[in-house]
């Protein structure tokens, strides 16, 4: 990565055409720098070509690309961008039902990344930033989970993303990347459409009630998860673009503060806000697919390190469902 303040600076986006690709490259476009150097050429792709921001200075380019495919990885950093945010992926519902699908593109995609950077030569050397996530861990687990705990998923994605991590760890043990690893928690509030990710209901109880629609909840009240907003998500991805190698040290992957709680208490924090009434549009439906995937979760994280390294989350439920209403709905809740 150049010099902080040296203009210039290249940043490529995989996986941008996501919620949190979209929000990243919103904030991007927004600021015009990363970490205090200019932003002189955005490139965003993903396996549809994402829309072109307008740019007040410097230059943006979308492309569409399969990373899982021969030769997209070798295009995609033909340019030899100085940051690459790594965000492409499927989710954890997805990768648990099409076996094959997961592996290609949450492991072969990310190894041809790996690998074109590597072969790419003449001191070739970008900061790549890795989406991880918390589904690398695998029960039993402790009352917190600390960054040095094993790596034992328990699903197919959760497996995929520890094996990334792996191969990150090595490739910027071996100098060939400057690499940052981080686990997420569960992303919420997510606007728009549901996915298949297996936590979408984490979302889903929140943002279709507040929207004035019924949601569906899968789960007992009692199970407990860790949560940031996309605001808290965009910002983590930014400040670890600006870590350095002797900040980090060799334990590059890193779990990423959030709120722990139980969906009773997500629900909760609805009640407070939005009303009993809005609380009401809540239908649950067990489904025992994703109880078994979700029971395989850790419930809340030891996230020290991270917060030594300066990494921010919110510090209440209440704030994460603020924060969707005063991003996503204008301040307005659907009556």
């Amino acid at each position: 990565m150049k010099e902080t303040g040296v203009n210039g600076m290249h940043v490529l986006i995989l996986g941008a055409a996501g919620m949190i690709g979209r929000k990243l490259t919103e904030r991007l476009v927004r600021d015009g720098a990363l970490n205090g150097g200019a932003i002189e050429r955005l490139t965003l792709t993903d396996v549809g070509a994402p829309a072109r921001p307008t740019m007040s200075a410097g230059q943006a380019e979308t492309a569409a690309s399969d990373l899982s495919a021969p030769g997209e990885a070798e295009k995609a950093i033909a340019a030899k961008p100085d940051v690459i945010f790594h965000l492409a992926a499927i989710v954890s519902g997805e990768a648990e039902l099409d076996f094959d699908k997961g592996y290609r593109i949450n492991l072969d995609g990310t190894r041809f990344l790996l690998e074109a950077v590597r072969k790419a030569g003449d001191g070739y050397r970008p900061k790549l930033i890795f989406t991880s996530s918390a589904a690398v861990f695998g029960a039993p687990f402790p009352p917190a989970i600390p960054d040095d705990f094993h790596l034992t998923p328990l699903t197919s994605y959760g497996t995929q993303k520890a094996m990334g991590e792996l191969l990150l760890a090595d490739y910027t043990r071996r100098g060939f990347v400057d690499g940052v690893g981080l686990r997420f928690p569960t992303i919420c509030v997510r606007p728009g459409a549901p996915n298949k990710a297996a936590s979408g209901f984490f979302s889903g109880i929140i943002r279709e009630p507040l929207a004035g629609h019924e949601a569906v909840l899968p789960v007992a009240d009692n199970v407990r998860h860790t949560h940031a907003s996309p605001r808290a998500a965009v910002g983590f991805l930014i400040h670890a673009a600006g870590l350095t190698r002797e900040q980090l040290g060799p334990r590059i992957n890193i779990t990423m503060p959030g709120v722990s709680v139980t969906v009773g208490e997500q629900i909760a924090s609805l009640k407070r806000i939005a009303g009993e009434k809005v609380a009401a549009r809540i239908r649950r439906e067990p489904d025992a697919l994703v109880a078994r995937i979700v029971s395989g979760w850790p419930e809340r994280f030891d996230a020290r390190r991270a917060a030594e390294l300066g990494f921010r989350a919110e510090t209440s439920f209440d704030e994460i469902v603020r924060i969707h209403i005063e991003d996503e709905l204008q301040g307005k809740i659907a009556a």
